[in-house]
């Protein structure tokens, strides 16, 4: 099981600014699914964080453009067509202790943010922490560019 991180769903989609990675990406995504080695997840932060990047596009039709796009992303998704499925998750309390604390991570939400390690990123780490309380024997990892991140995956 891999999480899909922000970055990878931003250079999927051609986010300007967010893309410089992209044909690595596409790439990584056809040997995935060419190989069906994991199942993907789509974490609810990594739609929050890509949904803000794309509204941050200074440029009227690109952003447009790109909000088109992640809106047939998001409805393959829904359809169950999408090479990944949503990580459906309960925003509660448990959630909120567990991103303060930092989730396995060892280091809370305040350390995290010292050390430059964002709250989406934490976030992502809550969610794959929180898959994995729910299922059992199921390892899961996050497909990330990003190494700050990646270092906990």
């Amino acid at each position: 099981m891999e999480f899909v991180d922000t970055s990878i769903l931003c250079n999927l989609l051609g986010v300007p600014g967010k893309c410089q990675d992209r044909e690595q990406a596409i790439e990584e995504l056809k040997s995935k699914r060419e190989r069906r080695e994991t199942d993907l997840l789509l974490p609810v932060t990594a739609v929050i964080e890509t949904g803000n990047h794309i509204a941050q596009v200074s440029d009227g039709r690109s952003r447009r453009s790109c909000a088109e796009r992640f809106s047939g992303v998001l409805t393959t998704v829904i359809e169950g067509r999408a090479p990944w499925a949503l990580n459906e998750l309960e925003w509660d309390g448990a959630h909120l202790r567990a991103l303060v604390a930092g989730g396995s991570t060892g280091s809370s939400l305040i350390e995290h943010a010292c050390n430059r390690l964002g709250c989406g990123d934490l976030n992502i780490l809550i969610e794959r922490d929180r898959y994995l309380a729910r299922t059992s024997g199921v390892r899961a990892t996050i497909w990330t560019l990003d190494e700050l991140l990646r270092s906990y995956s």
